[in-house]
C-alpha cells in the first residue's frame, strides 16, 4: 500500500491534524513531513519530501501543502496515487496579496510577529462559528510556534509559488478538493477551478466553515477523507 503523506499549511506543524491522525488507518503508515520548515521554496519542499519518502505515495496538503502536493505531483507524476487538496488554490500570488504578506514579512522582521498573528487569527474561520474564540486560541498557538524564520520564508515561498493550473490537467491519480464555503482566504472558487482542471477530481464545499478545515469541522473532512482513502485502489 502506498504511504500517506500529511503535508501541514503556513506556519502551521503535526498540530493542525491533531483531529485526523486517530481515524487513519495503521495500513497507511500516514505521517506528516516537516519539509515546510526547510525549504525555501514551494518547489524545494515538494523535490524534498519526493527525496525523503520513497515509493509510491499518497497526498494530502492543506492550504500552502496542497500547493506542495501538487508540485510534487508535477515533479514525480508516476509516484502519486492520490492526491486530496484541502483549502488550497493552484493560482499563482495575486498583486494585492503579495503586497500584504511583504508587509507582514517586515513586521515579522521587526519582531512583531505574535502582534501580526493575533491580528489576523480568526479570518482563518467562519466568523459564525459557535466555538470561533475557542479555535482561534487554538490556531494562534499552533502558528506562533512557527517562529520568525520560519514565517518569513514560507511567505516568501507563498509569494513565488508556481501556477500549477499549467499542469493540473496532466495528473491521472485520484483526486480530492475540498474547501470550507466561508473560506476567505481561498474560496470556493479556487476548489472550483482546481477540480475542473483535474480529470476526474472529486469536489466537495464544507458548510459553515472557513480555511482551516482539519480543525474548523474535523468530523466532516474525516468521513471525506477516510472514505475517499478507502476507495483507492489497491497501491504497491
Amino acid at each position: 500500500m502506498s504511504k500517506l503523506i500529511l503535508i501541514p499549511g503556513l506556519a502551521c506543524d503535526a498540530g493542525m491534524w491533531r483531529d485526523q491522525l486517530p481515524g487513519l488507518t495503521p495500513d497507511w503508515h500516514a505521517e506528516v513531513t516537516d519539509v515546510a520548515t526547510r525549504c525555501p521554496s514551494i518547489e524545494a519542499m515538494a523535490a524534498a519530501l519526493l527525496a525523503e519518502h520513497a515509493g509510491a505515495l499518497v497526498l494530502c496538503g492543506a492550504s500552502m501543502g496542497g500547493m506542495v502536493a501538487m508540485e510534487a505531483a508535477h515533479q514525480a507524476p508516476d509516484r502519486i496515487r492520490g492526491l486530496a487538496l484541502l483549502g488550497t488554490s493552484a493560482r499563482p500570488e495575486t498583486p494585492d496579496m503579495q503586497a500584504l504578506r511583504e508587509q507582514a514579512i517586515a513586521l515579522f522582521e521587526q519582531g512583531r510577529a505574535e502582534e501580526v498573528l493575533r491580528a489576523n487569527v480568526a479570518f482563518a474561520f467562519d466568523r459564525q462559528h459557535p466555538d470561533l474564540k475557542a479555535l482561534a486560541a487554538r490556531y494562534f498557538a499552533l502558528i506562533l510556534r512557527a517562529g520568525t524564520d520560519q514565517l518569513v520564508r514560507q511567505n516568501r515561498a507563498v509569494i513565488a509559488r508556481p501556477d500549477a493550473r499549467q499542469h493540473l490537467r496532466q495528473v491521472r491519480c485520484p483526486t480530492l478538493v475540498v474547501t470550507g464555503l466561508a473560506d476567505s482566504l481561498t474560496p470556493p472558487d479556487c476548489a472550483r477551478e482546481i477540480a475542473g482542471l483535474v480529470p476526474g477530481a472529486e469536489l466537495h464545499l464544507v458548510p459553515r466553515c472557513g480555511h482551516m478545515l482539519t480543525m474548523e469541522q474535523p468530523d466532516a473532512v474525516n468521513a471525506l477523507l477516510q472514505g475517499w482513502l478507502a476507495r483507492l485502489p489497491a497501491a504497491t
